[in-house]
């Protein structure tokens, strides 16, 4: 329990917030099966499952403490997971235009492409940004909302102008935020650089 009370991140792999985690990665391949066979029902019990978990997880890690790195890495993972998985099972079902399937990869191959950058210049991972954060809870409810109107036709002409909504929204938001990141990691990278130069004009005057 030191690592909530004190501050500090464990590194901890078998803690319960963990493995929690872990099962919910584990649910990624059944969601998508489900959506492929066209079962939205069921899809939609696994992915309430799932996000149950992750609200489960994030409580008890903070509740016992067990905030720890791999938790850090497998909850966003999870979360990217579910939403691809939810694009690419709809999208090779027809339900929605790959174009948009294209737009978010696109943009965490974005990110990618800045971490590496960020990691070159010795930095590590920006923090996240607020921004991103509502842009994958919007990929995260509007894509189950279309996903509802499948499963309950009934409700479909209601639930699937929201869903498409909230979805493309998201899609907005997510490459906003990206925009950000990027502005951030060329202000970040170009620190050491400023400093250097400071340091060789200071140098260069005293010789």
């Amino acid at each position: 329990m030191a690592g909530e009370r004190s501050g500090e991140i464990g590194s901890e792999v078998w803690t319960i917030p963990n493995i929690l985690s872990m099962l919910r990665l584990a649910l990624v391949p059944v969601f998508l099966v489900y959506i492929v066979l066209g079962d939205y029902v069921v899809a939609l019990v696994v992915l309430v499952v799932a996000s149950l978990t992750d609200l489960l997880d994030g409580f008890l890690a903070r509740r016992l403490g067990q905030i720890t790195r791999l938790g850090q890495l497998l909850d966003p993972a999870a979360d990217r997971l579910y939403i691809f998985a939810a694009l690419v099972g709809l999208a090779a079902q027809q339900l929605v235009p790959w174009w948009i399937v294209v737009i978010i990869v696109a943009r965490d191959v974005f990110l990618l492409i800045l971490g590496v950058v960020l990691a070159n210049h010795g930095f590590g991972p920006l923090p996240v940004h607020q921004l991103g954060k509502v842009a994958t809870f919007a990929l995260f409810f509007g894509l189950p909302v279309i996903m509802l109107g499948l499963a309950f036709p009934t409700i479909a002409p209601v639930s699937e102008p929201i869903g498409w909504a909230i979805t493309l929204w998201g899609a907005f938001l997510y490459w906003w935020a990206g925009i950000i990141y990027a502005i951030e990691t060329s202000r970040v990278i170009r620190i050491p650089r400023v400093a250097d130069d400071s340091r060789s004009d200071t140098l260069g005057q005293g010789g």
